[in-house]
């Protein structure tokens, strides 16, 4: 089964995932970053390595999704290949970084590549306003990530919006503003509960489903 966590950049699924990892014993699949050879370079001039990256990320996820097609575990995956071609590299081309020429021929290999591979069992899409994000990625303090742009969080923000409205799988949507899963155990149960649910019919609590809080 292939359950996986969706977000922005300072979301919290990297955290969220490792947590469902280690309560269901369920095998972590995480994005790639400490080794990207594109990444540091990409936050110091995006034009010029926009597609570069794009194409980096959609081969390694391409692979996973593979590979987690042919798996029989249970596998929890930090990002989705979805995320690459529905949300950062149209923010890129929005944002004239990356040229109609490279962007064409991006959507022309991801769509081959999704005549491939199936949807996630469970999509589960932490959702957080930009004031949240910001708060996440100074405090980690990656400094590849300080130079990024405000304009260009809030762009990959609508993004994610537009797609979650129009995707058509299994979806689970956690507010990252008010449920706090990383500090919060009641918070995470509240996700665990749902989970559950999604994926096994075990009935959660009664929830309010546009704050993701519980209704006493």
């Amino acid at each position: 089964m292939h359950i996986a966590v969706a977000g922005n950049i300072g979301c919290g699924k990297t955290t969220l995932t490792k947590m469902l990892a280690k309560h269901y014993g369920w095998e972590p699949r995480f994005e790639s970053v400490e080794y990207n050879p594109y990444l540091a370079d990409f936050y110091a001039d995006m034009a010029r390595w926009s597609f570069n990256l794009q194409v980096y990320f959609l081969n390694k996820r391409f692979k996973d999704v593979v590979e987690i097609g042919k798996s029989d575990k249970y596998i929890i995956q930090d990002r989705t290949i979805y995320e690459d071609a529905r949300i950062f590299a149209p923010n890129l081309h929005d944002q004239g970084m990356m040229s109609d020429r490279d962007f064409d021929n991006y959507q022309d290999l991801f769509n081959l590549m999704m005549s491939l591979v199936k949807m996630p069992d469970l999509l589960i899409y932490v959702r957080a306003s930009i004031p949240t994000l910001v708060a996440q990625i100074q405090k980690r303090a990656r400094g590849y990530e300080q130079s990024m742009k405000i304009d260009y969080l809030q762009g990959l923000n609508d993004k994610y919006e537009a797609w979650i409205k129009e995707y058509k799988g299994k979806l689970l949507i956690v507010d990252g503003d008010t449920v706090k899963f990383g500090d919060n155990p009641e918070d995470f149960r509240w996700v665990t509960d749902h989970i559950d649910a999604d994926l096994f019919g075990l009935f959660p609590f009664e929830s309010d489903a546009q704050t993701g809080k519980e209704i006493n």
